[in-house]
């Protein structure tokens, strides 16, 4: 099996996790030398806290693991595409490379509504890639809108 597929099946579970407690169903995993050291799901409404992004829980996760906040090297797989607060915690903490599933048209950091990444006067590059898992992933983000609007009627 292909390692991107691998990982981004990893950040699926996690998603499925957020999904178990009904928020926005996000999950993220870094892997650095083929090894997890940081995995994360939103629990923006759990914590009632906005920092509470799936890509923030793994970054924390991951420099607690390794003892730096500098995670280069790493990559980071995530669902979907990081908002604009996650691509620039993604820069300060250094990751290299960025997969995620499919974009996010409303508040997407990368390539949706602003291209964090490709600023050039940064003194980081992120490396990105998109639409591992986007069927499975588009359609675990239907189901949660549905189910959530059915809920608040």
């Amino acid at each position: 099996m292909d390692n991107h597929l691998k990982y981004m099946q990893l950040a699926y579970a996690e998603a499925q996790k957020a999904l178990n407690i009904m928020e926005v169903p996000v999950g993220a995993v870094i892997v650095k030398d083929d090894k997890i050291i940081g995995t994360g799901y939103n629990k923006k409404e759990t914590n009632k806290n906005p920092l509470s992004h799936a890509e923030i829980e793994a970054i924390y996760e991951a420099c607690k693991n390794t003892g730096d906040w500098r995670l280069n090297g790493a990559c980071l797989y995530v669902t979907a595409e990081p908002c604009i607060m996650c691509a620039g915690a993604i820069l300060h903490a250094r990751i290299d490379k960025v997969y995620f599933g499919v974009n996010e048209p409303k508040f997407g950091g990368v390539s949706s509504v602003a291209n964090i990444f490709d600023i050039n006067k940064l003194n980081h590059k992120v490396e990105y890639s998109s639409g591992i898992m986007s069927e499975e992933i588009s359609q675990m983000m239907k189901e949660f809108f549905i189910k959530l609007r059915n809920i608040k009627g």
